[in-house]
């Protein structure tokens, strides 16, 4: 059985991660509104009526400002950790807790959380599986901790944050106090940091790489895509937008001959959307 994957969006606007298989999905998050979540998901083919459940990372806004609506409209469980919850002020329906490590199951999917550096309460990163496949959602990550190595290199395909240049951090407009939040080891992970955890670390079955949550103004999609493909090999990379879906990317295993995405129509007919 494969997976799916898709960025609804990815950015300090909001994030929004989808990994499903034929017949059950899972969110990573929600940063953006109900609407835009629903319109994103319509124009790639996939269905809401799969998605079973919600994940949260942590409490920053562009993590959680769609998941009350959300949730509440299609009746699905949110999970988050009880510090989570309180630092977001959330008030939602359903809430399911987790813990770091403790597999959560959903239909055929396994869902791992596991703690990581960030300035948030009680920050997570998750893996997905199903079959022997696993997808990883790691951002917002101030280093590549052990947990992230660990975790890095049993994933088929991943969602990796890649947020600055550090040149042009060094040399942007922000004032040194986020300079210093930003690249201090709990904040976010610069381009140099994601490609050397991905030289370091990547097995040799990853098939794609989805590079995730790039600043808007310390860093460039050209330059970073640029980087990382110079190195791939068989690992398809793709740069999540802040502005946009992607498309959505079958991921079976195997590493891909070539690098070309499934188109929609062909989508619709494997994935038995509706």
């Amino acid at each position: 059985m494969s997976l799916f994957i898709a960025s609804l969006n990815s950015g300090s606007n909001g994030n929004c991660y989808y990994v499903g298989n034929s017949n059950e999905a899972v969110l990573i998050d929600v940063g953006i509104s109900c609407r835009e979540v629903e319109r994103r998901m319509a124009r790639i083919g996939l269905s809401m009526n799969k998605v079973k459940a919600i994940f949260i990372s942590h409490e920053h806004s562009d993590h959680i400002s769609g998941v009350a609506v959300l949730c509440r409209k299609y009746k699905l469980p949110v999970y988050i950790t009880p510090a989570t919850m309180l630092h977001g002020r959330l008030m939602l329906d359903c809430v399911v807790n987790f813990a770091d490590h403790v597999p959560i199951t959903i239909g055929d999917l396994v869902i791992t959380p596991f703690s990581k550096l960030h300035d948030a309460a009680h920050p997570h990163s998750f893996t997905v599986a199903c079959n022997g496949i696993t997808i990883g959602v790691f951002t917002d990550l101030g280093a590549p901790c052990d947990n992230l190595v660990r975790y890095f290199k049993q994933c088929h395909a991943a969602f990796l944050e890649a947020n600055y240049d550090e040149q042009m951090l060094a040399s942007g407009r922000y004032p040194y106090f986020l300079k210093r939040r930003i690249s201090g080891g709990k904040g976010h992970l610069s381009n140099t940091q994601a490609l050397r955890l991905f030289l370091d670390h990547r097995p040799s079955f990853m098939s794609h790489l989805l590079l995730a949550h790039l600043s808007k103004d310390n860093n460039c999609p050209d330059l970073v895509h640029q980087l990382f493909t110079q190195h791939a090999g068989n690992t398809q990379i793709v740069v999540a937008s802040r502005f946009k879906e992607t498309q959505v990317y079958k991921v079976s295993g195997k590493a891909p001959v070539e690098h070309i995405a499934i188109p929609n129509d062909e989508l619709a007919r494997q994935y038995l959307l509706f």
